[in-house]
């Protein structure tokens, strides 16, 4: 279980962490990762100045369960924060994210951590869900996606109440302008950031900032819109570049960024369906929704001055599930003990001074598995396209794929690695019989 709140003058000397994920971001969309016209100079710079990871994953291909996992490290079927019918929670949704799980800011808190959360939840929009009942001290956001308003090209949504806009507990808008969302959220950080500094106790922080965009409809202030020559999704993702670079120069300038951990990343891959309002995956197949690669595989950065290595590329897997028992180990927090971690801690391979033991990723649509990645090997038990295609394909014997070989899923090569199949087979069939969903929240 969890353990006490640490003495303030041990919890002065321990790490800020300050996670940016933003929404339907894909595989391709920034400058460092391959984009052509997307100009990120601060990611890039970022990226110059840190780690990119080139094999990172969401644990979940949609909103709700990516959100769940990043923030327990636990696979979100563990937690009933999975379902097949609807595959996020809607406006209407009675459950959210259950309060026995322990969320990274609870545990940090116990350390004696700052926590705020600022952006998009999307873990439960009833008072007893929302941010403050897990573990943040403060809140700034909208609870879930920014296209769940009323909408005449949607029959469902005539039952939805007018997006709001919450600060803490209390609705303080509805409607807002979502043109200005990035730069409000971006406000909102900053204030957080230098009111930790001015305080007596030196509070270490947790910075949970989760963008609304690039998710549809895409918005872009007068600052930015018509600046891209990606168009407005271009605009978009450039204010998210500037957003980054705000809160990295604010921590800087407070004299912080060497004490802190700033890691950047996306919730899932690109919604393709939108076509040019949506994002790339790059080089990678299929996109948000699915569980081939384009649908979880994401950007990663992360960096920490005089910690981590300058412009090092790390292609270890790792996912999201990760950020919990790394920000943990880093400020000596235990793990939970009555609880399964899925996630494991990835100082090394961070720091540049080891690495984790290889171990498998498992992707999950909903409630089902559909295929399983270890090393280079990637085995598809079922196919489905992230929207569009009604029930998935199911393959006997399944599809094999080498990810270093064939990073786009082109080449099956079931036929000449049966040994691989076997090997994933067994690791699949021994997660499965160590893994008891739970009642689908949704």
């Amino acid at each position: 279980m969890l353990v006490p709140a640490a003495p303030a003058s041990n919890a002065a000397d321990k790490p800020n962490f300050v996670v940016i994920f933003c929404d339907d971001l894909g595989y391709g969309d920034l400058g460092c990762y391959g984009h052509p016209t997307i100009r990120t100079p601060q990611l890039d710079r970022m990226a110059a100045e840190g780690v990119r990871f080139t094999d990172f994953y969401s644990a979940a291909s949609v909103c709700t369960p990516s959100r769940a996992a990043l923030l327990t490290g636990r696979l979100p079927i563990r937690g009933g924060m999975q379902g097949q019918t609807r595959r996020v929670l809607f406006p209407d949704s009675e459950r959210g994210l259950p309060a026995d799980e322990i969320t990274l800011a609870e545990a940090l808190v116990t350390a004696g951590y700052a926590t705020a959360c600022i952006g998009k939840w999307h873990l439960g929009h009833r008072h007893e869900y929302l941010p403050l009942r897990h573990g943040f001290e403060h809140y700034f956001g909208i609870p879930y996606s920014n296209d769940m308003r009323p909408n005449s090209r949607n029959p469902q949504s005539s039952r939805w109440p007018p997006l709001p806009l919450i600060r803490d507990d209390t609705t303080i808008e509805t409607e807002p302008d979502q043109r200005l969302l990035t730069e409000r959220y971006t406000d909102a950080a900053i204030t957080f950031i230098r009111q930790q500094k001015a305080e007596p106790d030196g509070r270490p922080f947790f910075l949970y900032l989760a963008h609304t965009m690039p998710h549809v409809p895409i918005f872009a202030s007068d600052r930015f819109a018509g600046k891209s020559a990606r168009g407005l999704y271009g605009d978009v993702v450039e204010t998210i570049d500037w957003s980054t670079g705000e809160i990295l120069r604010t921590l800087r300038e407070m004299g912080l960024a060497e004490n802190t951990l700033v890691l950047f990343t996306s919730d899932n891959g690109p919604w393709l369906l939108q076509r040019q309002a949506g994002g790339s995956a790059g080089l990678l197949r299929e996109g948000k929704g699915s569980s081939w690669e384009g649908g979880m595989r994401v950007p990663c950065i992360a960096v920490w001055p005089g910690r981590i290595p300058r412009g090092v590329d790390r292609h270890a897997v790792a996912s999201t599930l990760d950020i919990f028992p790394t920000a943990l180990a880093l400020a000596g927090v235990p793990l939970p003990n009555d609880r399964a971690i899925d996630g494991q801690d990835l100082s090394p391979v961070l720091f540049g001074n080891g690495e984790v033991p290889e171990r498998p990723f498992f992707y999950y649509r909903g409630g089902e598995l559909m295929a399983v990645r270890r090393g280079p090997w990637k085995m598809h038990f079922k196919t489905q396209a992230g929207y569009a295609q009604p029930q998935p394909d199911v393959h006997d014997p399944p599809l094999l794929f080498h990810l270093g070989h064939d990073p786009g899923e082109q080449y099956n090569v079931a036929k000449d690695h049966p040994e691989a199949i076997a090997e994933l087979t067994r690791v699949a069939q021994e997660h499965q019989s160590g893994v008891k969903p739970v009642e689908p929240q949704y």
